[in-house]
């Protein structure tokens, strides 16, 4: 169950347009001209008002668009430096490059571009399956829609790590080690992760940081014939958002930063605030099943339901459930995982109710579909590479949370009194970066981007993933932060029937107006 630090963007265990989105990171990994940071990594700073002459082959480059299985889009690729560092190497990566271009009436005001977050959720996947045509329609008409996999995802030199065998065995690693026993096999299983992850990817895991990510969206920017970057990030895509307006904020145009991080809060205390933020889901989830006549735990409070379903990860780690596929039975990691990803969007509560009433009877497929969902694994068993890039970008970003077994158990207390449900399993969830291959350049930072005009900050007050009071850090540390807040349930707030919401950032998008700061809706 390695959820730390991954985040999703409506639906996206759910519903085919529902993407992912993920990262507790921290930008800080270099700047088009950076200077040597203390941890060994280029320091963010920002560029220089004209692109380097290195530079200018890719800013200048042209794209060729193609139709891409599906109809109404195309698809280009676009060469990025692997190393901003040495851009005369000659040696690049591919970034994979999708559109659908405006639909019209009315005028034509650019590019859009979309990023539903991850780290590790594709850009192309993304806009093919919702953005492009899920978005309100007059933004849709005026703006071509664009999106992208960001360097080391899915289409975009991608980082790879484990066969789908192996993942299928990661996954199911007890996350709550009870003995010495356990705690070794978890260990071994992050060694292994990152040891593959090194064998297999070698070359990109050193270049695949959020800023890296931030500086191909700015040649992306250029290449689309666009002076100014016009962007909506969701969750992870809102650190990549607030990266690129500290790296350019001469170039921003509308920004929107929907279920925003905090990029001044180091790994740990993100890890503990987002583990927080999920029984803050949870407890809302209970308090909807109780009025519900199909809830399989109880009726009561929120902390007795809580309870119960504790005890039933409990009994699953001591037998594991019976899940219709003989290697893979419904064991606590997997079965904890299928809960969270049901917690991003409150639309997946009956689906969740179905799930865990099926299991506590004896058949666990349903939490295992959605623990599949959240992996991206397909039926085939084969895994999207959404986990390998989500380590490699987090673990670059940022130092890792614990240096080893006895970090994590000096965290364990406070991990579980911000959730007694979730806390251990997230508190060494948290251990993976700990045996990561390729140190860390990044670090945590407050994100200002000084000289930059209005940017939207969204917040939902009951995320699970992406806490409220990071939001509110967030639109206070830019000095031009908006913040706009969702009294709601779930995972952003954009497009999820919020009519005050969409109207606040349709109307900013369109005519460049953004809302008033504080604006709060339901």
């Amino acid at each position: 169950m390695d959820t730390s630090r991954l985040l999703r963007t409506t639906g996206t265990v759910i519903a085919a347009a529902g993407l992912l989105l993920s990262g507790c990171t921290s930008a800080g990994s270099g700047g088009t001209r950076a200077a040597a940071s203390s941890s060994g990594g280029p320091a963010l700073s920002a560029a220089p008002t004209e692109v380097p002459a290195a530079l200018r082959p890719y800013y200048e480059q042209k794209l060729k668009w193609r139709e891409c299985g599906v109809p109404g889009f195309q698809c280009a690729t676009m060469k990025a430096p692997l190393d901003y560092a040495h851009p005369e190497s000659g040696q690049d990566v591919d970034i994979a490059v999708a559109r659908r271009q405006a639909t019209g009436p009315g005028k034509r005001l650019g590019s859009l571009v979309v990023n539903p977050g991850g780290p590790g959720g594709s850009g192309i996947g993304y806009l093919q399956a919702y953005a492009g045509i899920g978005y309100p329609a007059p933004v849709r008409a005026q703006y071509d829609m664009v999106s992208f996999d960001p360097r080391g995802v899915d289409r975009s030199s991608p980082v790879e790590c484990l066969t789908g065998p192996e993942m299928d065995k990661f996954t199911q690693v007890d996350q709550t080690p009870d003995n010495a026993a356990e705690r070794a096999e978890l260990v071994t299983a992050f060694k292994e992760f990152a040891d593959g992850c090194k064998a297999r990817s070698q070359r990109v895991l050193p270049h695949v940081s959020t800023v890296e990510a931030a500086r191909d969206m700015d040649m992306l920017r250029a290449v689309l014939g666009d002076d100014k970057l016009t962007y909506v990030g969701a969750s992870y895509g809102t650190l990549l958002g607030a990266t690129y307006a500290e790296l350019f904020p001469g170039r921003v145009g509308r920004l929107v930063l929907d279920g925003a991080m905090d990029p001044s809060r180091p790994a740990l205390e993100m890890n503990r605030d987002q583990t927080g933020g999920f029984e803050t889901a949870l407890r809302s989830f209970a308090k909807d099943c109780v009025k519900q006549s199909d809830c399989p735990l109880g009726k009561g409070s929120p902390e007795a339901v809580a309870d119960r379903l504790q005890e039933f990860f409990r009994k699953a780690d001591a037998q594991p459930v019976p899940s219709g596929d003989p290697a893979r039975p419904l064991g606590e990691s997997l079965a904890t995982t299928g809960v969270i990803a049901a917690l991003y969007d409150e639309s997946a509560w009956p689906q969740l109710r179905e799930a865990l009433t099926a299991a506590m009877n004896g058949d666990g497929s349903g939490l295992l579909g959605l623990a599949d969902s959240y992996y991206e694994r397909e039926p085939d068993g084969k895994y999207a590479n959404l986990m390998f890039a989500n380590a490699a970008v987090n673990c670059l970003d940022q130092p890792p949370a614990f240096a080893g077994p006895e970090a994590v158990d000096a965290a364990l207390p406070s991990f579980e009194k911000a959730s007694p449900v979730f806390g251990a399993g997230l508190a060494w969830a948290s251990l993976n970066c700990a045996y990561w291959p390729v140190k860390a350049t990044g670090e945590a930072r407050a994100l200002t981007a000084k000289g930059a005009p209005p940017i939207v900050v969204v917040g939902t007050v009951r995320d699970p993933a992406t806490p409220y009071k990071w939001a509110q850090a967030l639109a206070q540390q830019l000095d031009s932060g908006v913040l706009l807040t969702y009294d709601g349930d779930g995972h952003t707030a954009y497009g999820r029937g919020s009519s005050c919401i969409d109207t606040a950032i349709n109307t900013y998008l369109l005519q460049g107006t953004p809302p008033q700061d504080g604006k709060k809706c339901s």
